[in-house]
């Protein structure tokens, strides 16, 4: 394993429920100098800013390399309700989807995976979620949500498939977190069994253990907490 001081981590979306939980993490017990834990309300950084992302990369690439970046960020409501039809269809909303949940994250890695090392394991993870799968599409619904993830599904794909020509141990990878006790799925947890509503904690240390598991085979895809890949 390369020496701590020669790594980093990158968490984005720090101040959110699983992001907070994957810095304590990567704090207590991960293989890094410093953990990098960015976002709006702790350090400006703005997911939606990309001269903030810009200044960002730049801080980070001026000390070790990150060997993980992970992009815990994602909007499922707060303003809009997931659409039950297609008469819910809105333009604002679907706009709003693509900005932080597909077009944020795919910024981000224009930004940071520069930065990532060519000659030893870099991770790049994105939050997705199971019903950004097309294949796994039996409810339909939730138009805006479901489509901006499937839209960051195919941007990790062809990252892979991009940064395998140059970083031959790398792994780029969209996570399902499952359904965790946080203000996003907050207002759709009447369903939900006890035992599948998962802690901040829980699912921070099921991703992580996901990640270790990932190799560059398995680079642009989806995989759920438990670590089976999900279908495209």
């Amino acid at each position: 394993m390369t020496g701590i001081q020669e790594q980093a981590a990158v968490v984005i979306g720090a101040s959110g429920g699983i992001g907070a939980a994957l810095v304590r993490r990567l704090e207590a017990s991960g293989p890094f100098a410093v953990v990098h834990a960015l976002s709006r309300s702790g350090t400006g950084f703005d997911l939606e800013d990309e001269a903030s992302i810009a200044a960002a990369a730049a801080r980070v690439g001026e000390g070790p390399a990150p060997t993980l970046v992970f992009v815990a960020t994602g909007v499922l409501h707060h303003g809009f309700e997931p659409e039950r039809s297609w008469r819910a269809l809105d333009a604002d909303h679907l706009l709003r989807d693509y900005r932080i949940n597909a077009v944020g994250p795919a910024l981000v890695a224009r930004h940071f995976l520069p930065l990532l090392p060519r000659d030893r394991r870099a991770v790049f993870a994105a939050l997705s979620a199971r019903v950004g799968s097309i294949g796994d599409n039996r409810l339909g619904g939730w138009h805006s949500y479901r489509a901006s993830k499937a839209a960051l599904n195919m941007l990790l794909r062809n990252l892979a498939v991009e940064l395998g020509r140059t970083h031959p141990q790398a792994v780029i990878a969209g996570l399902h977190p499952g359904t965790v006790d946080t203000g996003l799925s907050a207002p759709f947890q009447k369903g939900v069994r006890p035992e599948t509503l998962f802690t901040s904690d829980y699912s921070a240390e099921r991703l992580l253990a996901v990640i270790d598991g990932l190799t560059p085979a398995d680079s642009g895809g989806v995989f759920a907490w438990d670590g089976a890949r999900i279908p495209e």
